[in-house]
C-alpha cells in the first residue's frame, strides 16, 4: 500500500509529460500549416487563379440572407471541419 502512493503519482507525471509534448507537437504542426496556406493562398493570387468555391457553401449564403449567423457558423463547422473562432471569422467575411 505504501507503495501505490508514489507509483500513481509517477503515472500522473508521465501522462502529464505525454499530453504536453503531444500538444507542443499539435501546436508546431498547426503553425507550419497556417504558414502553407498563406503561401497558397499568395501563389494563387499572384497567378490569379481563384480556389473554386464549394457548391454546399450556397446553404451558408442562404442563411446569412436570412439572418440566421449561427445556424451558419454551425454549417460552416460540419462543411469544413474549422473551429469556432475560424468558423466565426469566416462567416463574417462571407457578411461583408
Amino acid at each position: 500500500m505504501e507503495y501505490l502512493l508514489p507509483a500513481l503519482l509517477l503515472a500522473v507525471i508521465a501522462v502529464a509529460m505525454i499530453t504536453s509534448a503531444s500538444d507542443r507537437r499539435s501546436k508546431a504542426l498547426d503553425r507550419r500549416l497556417q504558414r502553407l496556406e498563406r503561401k497558397v493562398d499568395l501563389l494563387l493570387a499572384e497567378a490569379g487563379v481563384q480556389e473554386p468555391e464549394d457548391p454546399r457553401l450556397a446553404e451558408i449564403d442562404d442563411l446569412l440572407a436570412r439572418g440566421k449567423k449561427i445556424q451558419a457558423i454551425k454549417v460552416h463547422r460540419e462543411l469544413t471541419g474549422s473551429g469556432l473562432v475560424e468558423a466565426k471569422e469566416e462567416i463574417e467575411r462571407r457578411m461583408r
